[in-house]
């Protein structure tokens, strides 16, 4: 795939409900955004990295917009909104791709907390695996978590994600340096199988 081919849109055909699309995030979009981030900021914030130095950089929604959409034209990421049903749900994220010898990423997600628990974190990190390792060219996409997020933990186990070890003090979130589990998956691990019947995903 050329790094420039931005923006994609994904539609999950897997005959599974709620319908799910993986699509660019629009500026039209701001008002939803703007209240799914305030009213899960709780449910959010574990999870979540922060600056060590406590220096949050603000920027407006304008901006967001325009910053994804000028790194995903240039390959570096691919940032999709999560749409359940017409509705925005979050956002998933390959982002840290490295190209040359390595081919390699990292993939992120987050939902509001009344989406969870539907298989929709798993629905749209499957398709974001079969894209990042497909079109998009990439060999190996990986998952860090930490230990307590018992959530994202059942998600990579139901997709087969192989663990690779734990980065200790891995990522500032809450105020301190947290460890985390890193799991990947490569190509070779797909073995060539549409997503349904390699993850069995649930109807």
């Amino acid at each position: 795939m050329s790094p420039g081919r931005w923006p994609v849109s994904l539609r999950v055909a897997d005959g599974l409900t709620p319908s799910l699309v993986l699509r660019p995030l629009h500026r039209r979009d701001q008002s939803a955004w703007e209240a799914l981030r305030r009213d899960n900021t709780a449910y959010l914030s574990r999870w979540e990295p922060t600056p060590p130095d406590g220096m949050i950089v603000r920027t407006g929604f304008g901006g967001y917009v325009r910053s994804l959409n000028r790194d995903a034209r240039a390959g570096n990421i691919a940032p999709f909104a999560v749409e359940v049903d017409g509705e925005l749900a979050g956002q998933v994220h390959l982002f840290g791709v490295m190209r040359g010898s390595l081919l390699s990423g990292a993939a992120g997600y987050w939902l509001g907390e009344r989406f969870a628990g539907q298989g929709v974190a798993t629905r749209a990190l499957a398709a974001l695996i079969d894209y990042a390792l497909g079109p998009f060219g990439l060999h190996r996409v990986e998952v860090n978590i930490r230990p307590e997020n018992v959530a994202s933990l059942a998600v990579v186990a139901h997709l087969k994600f192989r663990e690779e070890g734990v980065r200790e003090r891995y990522l500032h979130i809450e105020g301190d340096w947290r460890d985390h589990r890193t799991f990947a998956l490569t190509v070779d691990d797909l073995g060539g199988l549409p997503t349904i019947e390699r993850w069995h995903l649930p109807g």
